[in-house]
Protein backbone atom coordinates (compact mmCIF):
# COMPACT_ATOMS: atom_id res chain seq x y z
CA UNK A 1 0.00 0.00 0.00
CA UNK A 2 2.33 2.91 1.12
CA UNK A 3 1.17 6.53 1.72
CA UNK A 4 2.47 7.68 -2.37
CA UNK A 5 -1.32 7.01 -3.45
CA UNK A 6 -2.71 9.04 -1.36
CA UNK A 7 -2.96 12.96 -0.62
CA UNK A 8 -1.32 15.28 1.70
CA UNK A 9 -2.37 18.28 3.77
CA UNK A 10 0.76 20.71 5.23
CA UNK A 11 -0.21 21.75 9.02
CA UNK A 12 1.12 24.42 10.78
CA UNK A 13 1.04 24.98 14.40
CA UNK A 14 0.59 28.69 15.85
CA UNK A 15 0.34 29.98 19.03
CA UNK A 16 -2.39 32.78 18.87
CA UNK A 17 -5.41 31.68 15.83
CA UNK A 18 -6.64 35.28 15.32
CA UNK A 19 -2.99 36.54 14.75
CA UNK A 20 -2.41 33.74 12.49
CA UNK A 21 -5.43 34.67 10.53
CA UNK A 22 -4.28 38.42 10.07
CA UNK A 23 -1.42 36.61 8.53
CA UNK A 24 -2.18 33.84 6.37
CA UNK A 25 -5.61 35.44 5.64
CA UNK A 26 -4.73 39.23 5.38
CA UNK A 27 -1.06 39.40 3.67
CA UNK A 28 -0.85 35.62 2.22
CA UNK A 29 -4.17 36.35 0.68
CA UNK A 30 -5.32 32.72 1.43
CA UNK A 31 -9.18 31.43 1.51
CA UNK A 32 -10.59 29.94 4.39
CA UNK A 33 -12.66 26.88 3.69
CA UNK A 34 -13.08 25.93 7.17
CA UNK A 35 -13.21 27.12 10.40
CA UNK A 36 -13.36 24.32 13.48
CA UNK A 37 -11.38 22.89 16.65
CA UNK A 38 -8.47 22.62 17.35
CA UNK A 39 -8.05 19.80 20.00
CA UNK A 40 -10.14 21.40 23.31
CA UNK A 41 -9.89 25.39 21.27
CA UNK A 42 -13.06 26.32 19.97
CA UNK A 43 -12.70 27.98 16.61
CA UNK A 44 -8.79 27.17 16.75
CA UNK A 45 -8.43 25.41 13.69
CA UNK A 46 -8.44 26.88 9.37
CA UNK A 47 -8.45 25.15 6.51
CA UNK A 48 -7.67 27.30 3.71
CA UNK A 49 -7.90 26.60 -0.38
CA UNK A 50 -4.58 26.68 -2.10
CA UNK A 51 -3.75 25.92 -5.76
CA UNK A 52 -4.32 22.45 -7.66
CA UNK A 53 -6.95 21.05 -4.94
CA UNK A 54 -4.65 21.32 -1.97
CA UNK A 55 -5.03 22.72 1.43
CA UNK A 56 -3.04 24.27 3.97
CA UNK A 57 -4.26 23.20 8.17
CA UNK A 58 -3.62 26.09 10.39
CA UNK A 59 -4.21 25.40 14.09
CA UNK A 60 -3.64 26.89 17.28
CA UNK A 61 -1.49 24.49 19.91
CA UNK A 62 0.54 25.23 23.02
CA UNK A 63 3.20 23.65 20.92
CA UNK A 64 3.38 25.68 18.29
CA UNK A 65 6.02 28.16 16.59
CA UNK A 66 9.50 28.90 15.75
CA UNK A 67 10.08 25.95 12.57
CA UNK A 68 13.92 27.12 11.73
CA UNK A 69 13.03 25.23 8.78
CA UNK A 70 10.42 25.36 5.90
CA UNK A 71 6.78 24.35 7.13
CA UNK A 72 4.90 25.16 3.69
CA UNK A 73 6.17 25.45 -0.13
CA UNK A 74 4.66 27.74 -2.53
CA UNK A 75 4.90 27.02 -6.38
CA UNK A 76 4.81 29.88 -8.26
CA UNK A 77 5.18 31.31 -11.48
CA UNK A 78 6.43 34.56 -11.10
CA UNK A 79 8.56 35.21 -8.00
CA UNK A 80 9.06 38.85 -8.38
CA UNK A 81 5.22 39.88 -8.11
CA UNK A 82 4.99 37.21 -5.50
CA UNK A 83 7.08 38.80 -3.20
CA UNK A 84 6.28 42.44 -4.53
CA UNK A 85 2.92 41.19 -3.14
CA UNK A 86 3.56 40.49 -0.41
CA UNK A 87 6.14 42.54 0.91
CA UNK A 88 3.29 45.36 -0.01
CA UNK A 89 0.49 43.48 2.31
CA UNK A 90 3.22 43.60 5.16
CA UNK A 91 5.40 40.30 4.66
CA UNK A 92 9.04 40.73 5.85
CA UNK A 93 11.43 38.89 4.06
CA UNK A 94 14.05 37.22 6.29
CA UNK A 95 18.30 37.53 5.33
CA UNK A 96 19.97 34.01 5.80
CA UNK A 97 23.82 34.03 5.83
CA UNK A 98 25.09 32.23 2.94
CA UNK A 99 22.32 31.53 0.67
CA UNK A 100 22.92 34.63 -1.55
CA UNK A 101 20.22 36.44 -1.13
CA UNK A 102 20.07 39.63 -3.74
CA UNK A 103 18.70 42.63 -2.70
CA UNK A 104 15.07 41.82 -2.66
CA UNK A 105 15.71 38.94 -0.86
CA UNK A 106 15.53 36.01 -3.43
CA UNK A 107 18.54 33.50 -3.81
CA UNK A 108 19.24 31.06 -6.47
CA UNK A 109 17.26 27.54 -5.12
CA UNK A 110 19.58 24.41 -5.30
CA UNK A 111 18.91 22.64 -8.61
CA UNK A 112 17.89 26.51 -10.76
CA UNK A 113 15.41 28.40 -10.17
CA UNK A 114 14.93 30.93 -7.61
CA UNK A 115 13.14 31.10 -3.92
CA UNK A 116 12.37 33.10 -1.31
CA UNK A 117 10.68 33.07 2.40
CA UNK A 118 8.75 34.39 4.64
CA UNK A 119 7.78 33.73 8.08
CA UNK A 120 4.70 33.49 9.86
CA UNK A 121 4.15 35.54 13.33
CA UNK A 122 4.94 32.67 15.00
CA UNK A 123 8.26 32.23 13.56
CA UNK A 124 7.07 29.23 10.84
CA UNK A 125 8.97 29.30 7.41
CA UNK A 126 7.23 29.65 4.50
CA UNK A 127 8.81 29.19 1.09
CA UNK A 128 7.97 30.81 -2.42
CA UNK A 129 9.74 29.51 -5.24
CA UNK A 130 9.73 28.74 -9.16
CA UNK A 131 11.83 27.67 -12.06
CA UNK A 132 12.99 30.76 -13.04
Amino acid sequence: MGLSDFPVRASIGVADIHRAVDFYEGILGLEKVSEGPSADIDGGGRTYRAGSGTLLNVFETPNAGGAQSTVATWYVDDVDTVLNELTHAGAEIPRYDGLGQDKQGIAPRAGGGRIFWIADPDGNTIAIEADK
